[in-house]
């Protein structure tokens, strides 16, 4: 991947915003960066916008340590890698992520034991995949009707694959065992942090729609965004 001066650009721009919503985060289990995510995929691509996220997901950490860093800097850039996938049409990619993490969970003694109604909104992105990526092409269109629904699709779909990477990252992966944790305090941190997830998917997809398509039209408009950049 080749990036071209205007490109290198938005990789910084979007790089630096990146680390600014990850130092005003408070509250919930993930970092605000998580709403800039879709974004960072509709406009920069698949692999810039991974490449961005993942600067800036290490530059936030690095500057502000955290205990459970090696998350963020894994799931922030997946996230945005499967929104770069859907702005462009591509839907199988983003299946692919999903079936080998989903197998992984539950071939996990703990994925059959941990409740169900954790994974829900896993499951639901699961199926809305296929219409996100249909519906990307709305995002760059002149006529802006089905953008709220084509953004919305896309964000919801990108934020779970932050949450499911996190998923795969704890329990196929194994980093409880890193952490020491018993299988008690994996059972109370993954019901809390389900519960938290799925505010924050809602959260996200709002953000979407009052923000992220103002922000759309705008880039379109005034930068003449009319395609993934990368």
């Amino acid at each position: 991947m080749r990036l071209s001066a205007r490109l290198a650009a938005f990789v910084g721009v979007f790089a630096a915003l990146h680390v600014v919503l990850y130092f005003m985060s408070f509250g919930l289990w993930r970092n605000w960066a998580i709403y800039i995510e879709p974004i960072e995929g509709i406009v920069l691509g698949p692999w810039a916008g991974f490449l961005t996220a993942f600067i800036g997901s290490v530059l936030g950490r690095a500057l502000k340590p955290i205990d459970l860093w090696m998350f963020g800097i894994v799931a922030e850039p997946l996230g945005v890698l499967a929104a770069g996938f859907l702005a462009k049409g591509r839907w199988k990619p983003v299946m692919g992520i999903y079936a080998v993490m989903l197998i992984a969970y539950f071939a996990h003694p703990f994925g059959r034991w941990l409740p169900f109604w954790t994974i829900l909104d896993i499951l639901l992105a699961l199926v809305l995949i296929y219409p996100a990526a249909r519906l990307s092409k709305q995002l760059y269109e002149e006529n802006v009707k089905l953008l709220p629904a084509s953004l919305a699709l896309l964000s919801f779909v990108a934020t779970v694959t932050d949450s499911l990477t996190r998923v795969f990252l704890l329990i196929p992966v194994g980093l409880y065992n890193v952490f020491g944790w018993p299988p008690e305090a994996v059972y109370y941190t993954f019901i809390e942090g389900a519960a938290a997830s799925y505010i924050e998917d809602a959260l996200v997809v709002i953000t979407s729609l009052l923000v992220g398509v103002p922000l759309l039209i705008a880039l379109k408009r005034i930068l003449n965004v009319k395609k993934p950049l990368a």
